[in-house]
């Protein structure tokens, strides 16, 4: 933790955040008292430290939110040793001579994960940022067309490298690339010092679970996940207020004429009861089919949860995991509660979680075993990013699937340019779908619960 604070002093005092020796000691001193595990009083202490005044604190926050989570890697990356050695090969690369074009040189410092250099050359807004303002007004409007021409040579640098790497890592380093030289850009963006100690609004709480619901389910840390959850009690219990109110209405029924005249003729023709045709509340049986391997398991398991969750809307919910084989773990649910169930069918399920993801034979599984238990009250979903690895998907089982069912919708957590790509079969196994939504985040799958209940 120590290495961490002082690299984002080093970038602080860069961008003209005032942080002496003695407030460095005292926030490492006040942060072995509180839980760094929490952003809230992690950040509270470094605020506390560096930002004595108003003007300082809103170029704390700017600053906080650059380090902290804009520098964040792709997910995949972080996960790979190999790709984390390719993008450093790939800025050794682009490197210029040592001392020949400094701007150049703390763009490559920005991507590799080292803001000082860049915040030093281009003070974009600060306390400190009316030193040389003429030469920094010069690197500034110099920067954007610096930016374009880097973002051009990554991708061909990128593009170079096809013998070494698969479409999917060259695809994740692109948007690693990406994401930094956004960052960038934003970084550009800020208003002027001038302008830093005007009050800004706090952010309110629905402001906040909009943030979170727009990231991505891969891209979630562990602490992200537990507000996740508390998110998703939440939107349930409003969706089960809904749904509530909407049946009390609907069993209430349409008024029945002749009854009512009937009963009224006993009043001398005044309708003093009047009385409505009741009819029975539908409701929908659900089987979900979720891809458990990769990345995809992050979205299926926030759609178990909510599906779980939302059980007394619907006649039933089955579930189904699968990889290369399917398994049904309906009976997990039944027996556990939410959250250990979601923990223990990834672990526990009779299906080798190891295996090369194949639809084919998920759906000659299904269709063997379970074709039976669809009709035409049942809504089939299916979440998967369809990568089959270049078997065969067995499009025509799914044909089937849908032909005994009410609907059958398909989420897929991948970005949707890349759905026709590679080993995708999207095309082919959206053809066969009532709907096809994308769900790669919070935001995304709220939408689509609400339209399967309301």
């Amino acid at each position: 933790m120590v290495p961490l604070v002082l690299r984002f002093v080093s970038s602080a005092r860069a961008a003209g955040l005032r942080a002496s020796t003695s407030e460095v000691l005292d926030c490492l001193r006040h942060l072995e008292c509180v839980d760094l595990l929490d952003e809230s009083q992690f950040k509270s202490v470094l605020q506390t430290n560096f930002a004595k005044s108003r003007r300082e604190q809103v170029h704390f926050e700017r600053l906080y939110q650059l380090f902290f989570h804009e520098r964040r890697q792709h997910p995949s990356i972080a996960r790979s040793v190999a790709l984390a050695d390719q993008i450093q090969a790939i800025l050794q690369a682009l490197a210029p001579p040592a001392g020949s074009d400094l701007l150049l040189q703390a763009l490559l410092d920005f991507l590799d994960g080292n803001p000082a250099a860049l915040l030093e050359q281009v003070p974009a807004a600060g306390p400190k940022a009316g030193g040389h303002g003429g030469a920094a007004a010069a690197r500034r409007r110099l920067l954007p067309g610096r930016i374009d021409a880097l973002e051009e040579s990554l991708a061909a640098a990128v593009a170079g490298r096809r013998a070494e790497l698969g479409w999917e890592d060259r695809r994740d380093l692109l948007e690693h690339f990406q994401d930094r030289l956004d960052s960038a850009r934003r970084l550009l963006e800020q208003p002027p010092a001038a302008r830093a100690d005007t009050d800004r609004p706090a952010r309110s709480y629905r402001q906040r679970i909009d943030d979170l619901g727009e990231i991505h389910f891969a891209s979630l840390t562990p602490r992200e996940v537990e507000s996740m959850r508390e998110v998703i009690e939440q939107l349930v219990r409003r969706l089960k207020d809904k749904v509530s109110r909407r049946r009390a209405a609907a069993r209430r029924g349409t008024l029945d004429v002749k009854k009512t005249l009937r009963r009224a003729a006993a009043c001398e023709g005044m309708p003093f009861e009047v009385f409505f045709r009741r009819r029975p509340t539908r409701k929908a049986k659900i089987v979900v089919l979720c891809d458990v391997s990769g990345s995809v398991w992050s979205a299926a398991r926030f759609m178990l949860n909510m599906l779980y969750s939302l059980q007394e809307c619907f006649t039933r919910v089955r579930s189904f995991i699968f990889v290369s084989g399917v398994a049904e773990v309906t009976n997990v649910f039944e027996d556990h509660a939410i959250n250990p169930a979601i923990d223990k069918i990834l672990k526990e399920a009779d299906i080798d979680y190891n295996a090369a993801t194949d639809y084919g034979q998920t759906f000659r599984e299904f269709g063997q075993n379970y074709m039976d238990i669809l009709d035409k009250k049942t809504t089939l979903i299916v979440i998967g990013d369809g990568r089959s690895n270049y078997t065969d998907p067995e499009v025509s089982i799914l044909e089937a699937m849908r032909g005994r069912s009410r609907r059958l919708v398909w989420l897929n957590p991948e970005t949707e340019q890349f759905w026709t790509t590679g080993d995708s079969e999207m095309r082919a196994l959206a053809a066969v779908c009532d709907t096809v939504r994308p769900c790669q985040n919070l935001n995304q799958l709220t939408d689509f619960i609400t339209s399967l209940v309301l």
